[in-house]
């Protein structure tokens, strides 16, 4: 599934700077790993079995913005783009946004460490933060249409409700991570790092949206 835009909700004139700022940040760093290979980037990686031991604490902030390819930055930021932009435009304003980020993240790693604090997997990427902008999206905007790809079997153009395809979603990566408990380590993706950063974002959306963009733009009460 590939979201491109909400259907539903137009932004005003205000413009998403702190959406647009992350996701410039993703792509400078990208672009250093690209040019300095995997082994650079894997230093800004997160590793639970470093962190519950003190060690290389910065990680749980730079792994944020560290990603494996072109194809998970792309995701990652048409993601971000998607449901992020009037988060942070309308309602929440560019600091409040930041800051819900990132301890969407925080809540996000938090839970994949727990969940397996043994692991010597490296764990990177924004998604754990995204999933909690999805988290608050959805609260938010439970009604709104989201204009939306699936790409199987062929690429179809579907307007779906963000009830619909947050909730599928987020299905997925719950189902997905109790599937992978026990399972031998072998990469792939932190499962658990999707729910606790959703989780984080349907918990804090309340105590970030401010109130009087919240009644100017006519959102529906929490």
């Amino acid at each position: 599934m590939i979201p491109v835009y909400d259907a539903t909700r137009h932004r005003g004139g205000s413009f998403p700077y702190a959406v647009i700022a992350i996701i410039a940040v993703n792509f400078v760093v990208f672009f250093l790993e690209l040019a300095n290979g995997p082994q650079w980037a894997l230093q800004f990686a997160l590793v639970p079995n470093q962190i519950v031991h003190g060690q290389a604490l910065w990680t749980i902030f730079t792994s944020m913005f560290i990603h494996a390819g072109w194809l998970h930055i792309l995701g990652n930021m048409v993601y971000l783009w998607v449901f992020g932009d009037e988060l942070d435009a309308d309602y929440m304003g560019s600091l409040r946004f930041v800051i819900f980020y990132f301890l969407c993240g925080l809540a996000a790693t938090a839970l994949q460490i727990a969940v397996d604090p043994t692991s010597n997997i490296p764990n990177l990427g924004a998604s754990g933060a995204i999933a909690g902008v999805l988290g608050g999206f959805l609260l938010v905007f439970p009604h709104d249409q989201i204009l939306t790809f699936f790409l199987v079997p062929l690429p179809i153009p579907v307007r779906v409700s963000a009830l619909i395809l947050v909730g599928f979603w987020f299905l997925i990566q719950l189902i997905s991570g109790f599937l992978s408990i026990g399972v031998p380590e072998q990469g792939g993706v932190a499962y658990f790092a999707h729910v606790g950063g959703f989780l984080a974002g349907l918990a804090l959306v309340k105590f970030f949206v401010d109130p009087e963009l919240w009644a100017r733009t006519g959102g529906s009460r929490i």
